[in-house]
């Protein structure tokens, strides 16, 4: 596996991946209904204003993660269901970690226990509960802080 940057040839697969990779993780919704949003969404909102990583192996794209610079928002990580709990998203969270390094926020699903228990592996813990402006379901807000060192400098570990 290796990280790398996305670049415009990457839209598809993209879509594709977080089509197949939401279905996933909740099969009882449609996402094939809601792609036509998604690829607005992706195109409109989250490539002009995101650091978008993509993890790939043999020539494959198995998981991206969006990052907004300037908020440190981590709108998307999205893995294949094939790589989940292979360390694909952690290698994704590392590199989101290393391009936001004053710390990382995301909203999960309430009741998604599998992403809540990786997000508290990688570091994170709620720190507030709301609900998600498009669908309105319950999400917890999610942060990672570095570690303040004693010399007042931050450890991004």
């Amino acid at each position: 596996m290796r990280l790398r940057r996305y670049d415009a040839r990457d839209e598809d697969p993209a879509n594709d991946l977080w089509l197949r990779t939401w279905q996933a993780a909740y099969p009882q919704i449609n996402f094939a209904e809601r792609l036509d949003w998604w690829r607005r969404r992706w195109r409109d909102e989250l490539v002009p204003n995101c650091e978008i990583t993509v993890a790939e192996a043999d020539r494959e794209m198995i998981g991206f993660a969006t990052v907004d610079p300037k908020t440190g928002y981590l709108d998307q990580l999205v893995v294949a269901p094939a790589r989940w709990r292979s360390g694909v998203g952690a290698a994704l969270i590392e590199e989101a970690k290393r391009l936001s390094p004053l710390g990382l926020d995301l909203d999960v699903n309430t009741d998604n226990d599998r992403a809540i228990g990786f997000y508290r592996q990688q570091g994170f813990s709620i720190a507030a509960a709301g609900a998600n402006s498009i669908s309105g379901k319950p999400v917890y807000r999610m942060s990672w802080r570095p570690l303040p060192r004693s010399d007042g400098t931050v450890n991004p570990g």
